[in-house]
């Protein structure tokens, strides 16, 4: 698995610990991430082992994620604060936080969790 992956993934963690607890549906996002990064078993572990203890935003390996990256772990965390059927005040705040953590600028990041929010909806009613 690459290393921005890999990256994307450990953030994708630190939200789901947003609440103070990773729930089993957000461990099933993330390992359907894996799945989808080609992660080797030996990643996989990794990730688990990660996703282990309590994690925050400081967490996120930033040095390992381009530009691109970053907009596609914000995309994913939005998608993953709707898990449960909902976003509640607590991840639409700490969506805030990664957005600043990821540097990226409000301006972009608004539209970017629009779009991944409508998109996130569009999945609920698949359910």
């Amino acid at each position: 698995m690459h290393e921005q992956d890999l990256a994307i993934v450990k953030g994708l963690v630190s939200v789901a610990w947003a609440d103070g607890r990773v729930a089993a549906e957000e461990l099933e996002v993330i390992e359907a991430l894996l799945d989808a990064f080609n992660a080797t078993p030996s990643d996989k572990i990794e990730v688990t082992e990660y996703a282990k203890t309590e994690r925050s935003i400081d967490d996120i390996p930033l040095t390992e994620l381009s530009y691109d990256d970053r907009r596609v772990l914000l995309q994913h965390a939005v998608l993953l604060t709707f898990i449960d059927g909902e976003q509640h005040e607590k991840e639409r705040e700490v969506l805030q936080q990664l957005c600043v953590r990821l540097h990226i600028p409000r301006s972009e990041a608004v539209g970017i969790i629009q779009a991944a929010e409508e998109r996130a909806k569009g999945f609920l009613e698949l359910l």
